[in-house]
């Protein structure tokens, strides 16, 4: 089974510039956590990620408005990806090794076309390998 085929499509996607309360909105309208953070709307390049925890970590809890605080401002930089077309299991070990519950999918230019949740594998993997999957990502930092 290939990325592509479990992974939500053409995902809401956001700008550095991006007001965050306009990402809380799209978040609420998508019911996700995670909006993929790309260079600008014609490149659709992936340059990073804003959770609703990075939200909350980095600009609520440090007391910052949030009405005019920006995505640049509390996301996270480092983008983990995958491809299209590679082996499920590939992006798995990708989200064990970097503990994280959604990956980006970008095409070969690295342009954003999709991502790839826990949710979905959940979906579409036995509840032996969705709970494999899902206790190697949430395993405490340093206990590998």
């Amino acid at each position: 089974m290939t990325v592509q085929e479990i992974m939500t499509s053409d995902p809401q996607c956001c700008t550095p510039d991006t007001r965050l309360q306009q990402v809380g909105r799209m978040m609420s309208e998508c019911d996700c956590g995670s909006i993929p953070v790309v260079e600008d709307s014609n490149s659709m390049r992936a340059i990073g990620v804003i959770t609703d925890r990075d939200i909350v970590v980095r600009v609520i809890a440090s007391g910052q408005d949030c009405r005019e605080a920006t995505v640049e401002q509390a996301m996270t930089s480092s983008v983990v990806t995958t491809r299209p077309d590679e082996d499920i299991l590939e992006a798995e070990g990708a989200m064990k090794e970097h503990q994280i519950r959604r990956i980006v999918v970008t095409d070969e230019d690295g342009r954003c076309v999709g991502i790839l949740a826990q949710a979905d594998i959940a979906r579409h993997r036995s509840e032996m390998e969705t709970g494999d999957v899902v206790e190697m990502i949430s395993e405490p930092v340093g206990a590998f």
